[in-house]
């Protein structure tokens, strides 16, 4: 269930590096990087009539703006391990807490003022990240303490100064002299503590290449003399730099600290990093108290799924989960059953007036079947306007083929496709393009997949399942996303293994082991922020006690709760309850909202 974030702006990673050659993936991937921090730019700069903004325009032109600052000297500052890079873009976030904090806060209106705290928290976490990244890379920053005649030439590339071509061959010359040099002392050297610290100093060295390949590239051809003195040497020095960063990957000291058996490599932040992840996101809650919520949540499920389990005829809730598994439609049926699940699904809600669907967002979402190698990554549907159907295809082993049939029956797949498409992710981001634009930046995966989550329990309690088999599919996610934040947050801690992930979700929730890996694969070598995992169940929690506090209570009726979900656009949804509530927060505003306690039995 991938946000439809990432994908919106950037082909996904995984599909590119299946089509294109390495040179030329690099290149694009740099071109869409850049002209995708442009188009936020300019996405969130267009006005916009139908925006529901009451208050000024102040803060929103600021955040603009800062989207615009940071996206040039992104696209200026490419490399991206460099003192350069950590200095400047410290002095930018820095310069940006000044300009807010210079603000009269009393003159600002009441949405500015979320506006405002959703500035400064994101500018407080780029400010934390950026030193973090900076202590990894200067610990290991060793491994490049050669290289300044190296950056020199890419930073004098920038502005097309001419080159000394014979001095620039001579330093490429040395450069791989000195590498070879490096190579050679690595076999008698016990290496990096750990093998965290060889991929960043792996990275370190690739970034340098990738960088020195640009500039070499910018006068190799459109400069005789450079191309006649420069282009051998490059030719090594490249090579030597590619081996230099492959000796590094493994140059660690614990060589079984990196893969269990799993194959996943991941990045665990460890619990200092992982409270301040927690805490950027407007959650007053440890990793441990979360972990116990989804305990709780977690037995709730079971209790539910053996009730159901009950009405098949099954004595255990493992059992009813295999029989589902069974109920697969033919090869070649899925995209139509997908259609069918889509429509049922907003005529339930349009009968029930629950929210708002506009006519174009109905016409206008479509579908794409996932590839093999893309179900490696994500074994069941991803969505967006787009959504992604998982599905067997007749080039995969019979196995695997087998898997991905069982995993993606029609029970799970009902339950799949309003999460994807209509109240879904679909839907957020037809209203995100057009309601409140300049926080679309500032989103935050609590309001991405806590809302689509959020759909999910609030469309079991009015009945939507139309038997026990989609009681069974409904559940099965359900328990499936508190799985997620116990072993997510146990890994980051330190406490659960990749392999110990996958069988957990095999044992206790009943994934098919292939499909379990793909789950785990994507948690810790996706492109996914640490939280993302947890952000289903623990943002849909938020959003359920949000609706118990305003809609239960009578204070709001359950369409207009939705629409102004929607229309306000992403952030945290502690400051979401502020805007909705009118109670707006003072300038040293802390998250304090203790949602857990609003959620009930």
């Amino acid at each position: 269930m991938q946000s439809f974030i990432g994908a919106f702006f950037l082909p996904h990673p995984i599909l590119l590096n299946s089509l294109l050659l390495p040179e030329m993936f690099l290149m694009i991937k740099r071109f869409f990087f850049g002209w995708s921090v442009l188009f936020f730019s300019l996405a969130c700069a267009s006005a916009n009539l139908e925006a529901t903004d009451r208050g000024g325009d102040q803060l929103p032109d600021l955040m603009r703006e800062y989207i615009a600052d940071r996206g040039a000297l992104e696209r200026k500052y490419q490399l991206k391990y460099s003192e350069e890079f950590y200095d400047r873009m410290l002095r930018l976030v820095h310069d940006w807490k000044l300009r807010l904090e210079g603000l009269d806060y009393s003159m600002l209106a009441g949405s500015e003022r979320i506006d405002y705290q959703l500035f400064i928290n994101h500018l407080r976490k780029r400010h934390f990240d950026l030193e973090l990244e900076h202590e990894q890379t200067g610990a290991v920053s060793m491994v490049l303490d050669f290289a300044g005649p190296l950056k020199d030439f890419i930073r004098e590339r920038r502005r097309g100064k001419t080159p000394d071509s014979r001095a620039v061959a001579d330093i490429f010359h040395d450069a791989g002299i000195e590498l070879q040099r490096r190579m050679s002392a690595l076999e008698s050297e016990e290496g990096f503590e750990t093998w965290q610290q060889a991929d960043r100093a792996a990275s370190m060295v690739e970034d340098l290449r990738e960088n020195l390949k640009w500039a070499f590239d910018f006068y190799h051809l459109y400069h005789p003399d450079f191309s006649w003195w420069v282009a051998m040497p490059w030719e090594e020095l490249e090579r030597l730099l590619t081996a230099y960063s492959l000796a590094l990957k493994d140059y660690y000291q614990d060589p079984g600290g990196m893969d269990d058996g799993s194959g996943i490599i991941g990045r665990p932040l460890g619990e200092r990093a992982l409270e301040r992840e927690i805490q950027s996101e407007m959650i007053p809650y440890s990793a441990r108290e979360l972990i116990e919520l989804a305990k709780q949540e977690f037995e709730w499920c079971l209790k539910q799924l053996n009730v159901s389990a009950a009405k098949l005829g099954f004595d255990h809730y493992m059992e009813a989960i295999e029989f589902v598994k069974t109920t697969s439609v033919d090869p070649g049926e899925q995209p139509e059953l997908i259609n069918f699940f889509a429509e049922e699904a907003i005529e339930f809600l349009e009968e029930r007036d629950l929210l708002s669907i506009p006519d174009l967002a109905k016409e206008t979402w479509r579908m794409r079947m996932l590839s093999p190698e893309m179900q490696r990554f994500a074994p069941f549907f991803l969505g967006g306007e787009q959504v992604q159907v998982a599905f067997p295809t007749s080039t995969m082993e019979h196995d695997l083929k087998m898997m991905s049939l069982r995993g993606n029956n029609p029970h799970f797949s009902r339950a799949v496709v309003h999460h994807e498409l209509i109240p879904g992710h679909h839907l957020q981001q037809f209203m995100n393009s057009r309601f409140n634009t300049h926080r679309r930046p500032f989103m935050t995966p609590f309001w991405i997949e806590g809302w689509a989550l959020y759909w999910e329990m609030l469309l079991w309690e009015l009945n939507f399942p139309r038997d026990a088999k989609d009681e069974i599919g409904m559940l099965f996610w359900r328990i499936h996303r508190n799985a997620r934040i116990i072993f997510s947050l146990k890994y980051h801690l330190g406490e659960m293994s990749p392999q110990e992930c996958i069988d957990f979700l095999v044992e206790h929730v009943g994934h098919e082991r292939a499909n379990a890996e793909a789950e785990v694969r994507r948690s810790f070598e996706g492109a996914w922020g640490p939280l993302y995992q947890i952000s289903y169940m623990i943002g849909g929690l938020q959003m359920m006690a949000l609706r118990n506090e305003l809609v239960e209570s009578g204070r709001m009726n359950e369409k207009d709760f939705h629409d102004r979900i929607l229309q306000e656009n992403g952030m945290p949804i502690e400051l979401l309850r502020a805007l909705l509530l009118e109670e707006y927060p003072e300038r040293d505003f802390e998250s304090s909202w203790r949602f857990i306690d609003r959620l009930g039995n």
